[in-house]
This record gives structure tokens, C-alpha cells and sequence, in this order.
């Protein structure tokens, strides 16, 4: 399938509800409004095709660069090229998938994980905190926790909201999974207070750390 076939399907996958919600959320008005399901569908018949991906990512429209994370190879980016990707993203929902389904698997991620921490722009940064909240679920060894809280503590409240985000999800991470530091990380969240009154559906756990850190904690009892 060629770039501009690929673009038309996309174009008729696309509807108004979506193209709204999308808005809603910080996408610019480069976009179809394709359900991610469909965009999944899409994936799934294209499969991989890596050439394909990187010209859709250069169209910047945003349905393009999801089907363009889905038909990526990790393996064929330079850490230069994976870096250059996390820099120009320009919605967070595409970063996140960006993080989930390419970053978690690219060969240099510990590298550029540690390069994005001590960066000021906000997607590389987000991607930085993304990723070592993952290795604070996952590969712990090494990591500095109370440094880590000592950053949060000092940075978050301050921080871009794109980044505000990561570092939430890292506070919640270290309060889960280490006993000795969830009392600090539970003060930090309620200092701090972001996301105190975020609105959340019914059923849905609030993404404020101290009741994201006590409601997980409660599950695992």
C-alpha cells in the first residue's frame, strides 16, 4: 500500500466525533478522527512496513502517525532517529503510544531514557519519565529512588503539563512498589496537589498519587 493510499483509507475511516474528541484533548486540526480501533484494524492488514511508517510520521497528520507507531521496527531506528521521533510529537496520546509500542522496545531505550531525564523539552522529557517509571515497575536495580522523589518534589509543580504527567505516573510507581518510600511519596502528592480534582469516570481510579498509591496498595492485600 503506498503513502497516498494509505492516506485515503484513513481519510474514510474518519469521522466528526472523534475529530472532536481528539481536539479536546490538544490534537491540532491535521487529523481524519479515526477510532484507534480502526487504526489497529489497519495495522493489522498493512503489517509491518517500516518505510511506509516514516513517510506517514512525516505527513505530521496524527491518525498517519498512529498507524505509523503499529508499523514501525523498533530495531531499524538510530537512537538518533528514535530521539528525533519523540521530539517532534506534538499531541500526547501519540506520545504515549510512541512510548508503549516503539521506545519500550528500541535497543538504545536505557540511553535515551537517561538523556531525556536531563532535557528541557517536554516530549523527550515525558518520554524520560514514561520510561523510568516503567523501570521502577519492572527493573529497578540501580535506579535512585529517593533522588528521584527529591526531582518530583522539586520539579513537578513547575513542570510542562506534558510532563507533569510522567513524573505523577513515577511518584505513583515508587509509592506502589516500595513500602519504605510510600510515605514520602504520598506527602509529596498531597503537597503538591496536581490532579487533586481531576474529573474521572465512574469506576475509574483518580490519577491524584495518594489515592492512585492507596488504591493499588488496597488490591494487592
Amino acid at each position: 500500500m503506498t503513502l497516498e493510499e494509505t492516506l485515503t483509507q484513513l481519510e474514510t475511516l474518519g469521522n466528526e466525533k472523534m475529530r472532536k474528541q481528539n481536539t479536546k484533548h490538544g490534537a491540532g486540526e491535521n487529523q481524519f478522527g479515526v477510532r484507534r480501533g480502526d487504526v489497529r484494524k489497519l495495522a493489522k492488514k498493512i503489517k509491518i512496513n517500516h518505510e511506509l511508517a516514516l513517510a506517514l510520521w512525516e505527513t505530521g497528520n496524527i491518525d498517519a502517525r498512529f498507524l505509523a507507531i503499529l508499523l514501525l521496527k523498533p530495531t531499524a531506528l538510530s537512537a538518533d532517529e528514535m530521539d528525533q521521533l519523540v521530539r517532534s510529537v506534538t499531541f500526547v496520546e501519540v506520545a504515549d503510544w510512541l512510548n508503549s509500542y516503539v521506545v519500550k522496545h528500541h535497543p538504545d531505550r536505557e540511553t535515551l531514557r537517561q538523556g531525556w531525564m536531563a532535557t528541557d523539552d517536554p516530549m523527550a522529557s515525558r518520554a524520560g519519565w514514561s520510561a523510568t517509571a516503567g523501570r521502577v515497575v519492572k527493573s529497578p536495580e540501580g535506579l535512585n529512588l529517593p533522588a528521584l522523589l527529591d526531582r518530583i518534589e522539586s520539579e513537578m509543580g513547575n513542570a510542562a503539563p506534558e510532563v507533569q504527567w510522567t513524573m505523577n505516573c513515577c511518584l505513583a510507581e515508587i509509592g506502589i512498589h516500595f513500602p519504605d518510600h510510600r510515605k514520602r511519596a504520598l506527602a509529596i502528592g498531597e503537597t503538591l496537589g496536581i490532579y487533586r480534582d481531576y474529573p474521572v469516570s465512574k469506576g475509574c481510579t483518580s490519577p491524584f498519587a495518594p489515592i492512585w498509591i492507596n488504591e493499588m496498595v488496597s488490591r494487592q492485600g
